[in-house]
């Protein structure tokens, strides 16, 4: 794998860039937001490691403008902060994933070995998920209920795709987070109530028939009503 990595810390450059190297990765090195996005920008890299307190440009911008032309590439942030609006402000930016500094270089390479694998998989599911009205084109990343459009961030379609290949099952937050973020987060969290909450107003909000529900106590499905 190609990998960037845009931090401006030099023990933590040398501490992923001696680690990883000895696992075969080739890795970039951006010290600033600006030369960071420029990069992405020029090279073909499988996934990026992306700091948020960076030189010229932090780093949540750089995720934000690195998705204005580039909707595929995994991006990791790497951050002390880790309340936990500055994690949904992560994923609303479109980051993928989310690892709180300091961290073990094994939990970094098992989450880099994720998307590694994920990028190797051939997968035969239908490419359209329907339910109900509601529909999701996995090629065009599109999502409509009837004959409305509706606009979703990358994060909030992933989490209604994952919610529509498993229809009917109560997913737990676990299994959401693990899936959605690929990220153990502590459970004190809220995130995903957050995103769920974001993806009701959009799909069920104008609508009579609600297809998202909440199982007190055990998590979410996507369902018709009882």
């Amino acid at each position: 794998m190609e990998l960037l990595l845009i931090e401006d810390e030099p023990s933590v450059i040398s501490l992923i860039e001696r680690g990883l190297k000895e696992e075969g990765y080739n890795i970039s090195i951006a010290m600033d937001g600006y030369t960071g996005l420029k990069m992405a920008g020029l090279n073909h890299y499988d996934l990026i490691l992306l700091d948020v307190m960076l030189p010229g440009m932090n780093g949540l911008d750089v995720c934000k403008n690195i998705r204005m032309s580039n909707n595929e590439v995994p991006i990791i942030i790497l951050t002390a902060l880790n309340q936990t609006e500055d994690i949904v402000e992560a994923f609303e930016r479109d980051a993928d994933d989310y690892l709180t500094k300091p961290f073990r270089l094994e939990e970094l390479k098992a989450r880099i070995n994720r998307y590694s694998r994920k990028s190797k998989t051939v997968t035969e599911q239908k490419n359209v998920l329907t339910f109900d009205d509601l529909q999701l084109d996995r090629d065009s990343k599109s999502v409509q209920r009837g004959e409305s459009p509706i606009i979703l961030t990358a994060t909030e379609f992933r989490l209604l795709e994952f919610l529509m290949l498993n229809r009917n099952k109560v997913l737990t937050r676990i299994d959401i987070l693990e899936e959605v973020w690929g990220m153990d987060v502590d459970l004190s969290t809220n995130v995903v109530d957050v995103y769920v909450n974001y993806l009701r107003k959009k799909i069920d909000k104008q609508f009579s028939r609600k297809l998202i529900h909440t199982v007190i106590g055990m998590g979410y499905v996507i369902r018709h009503e009882n």
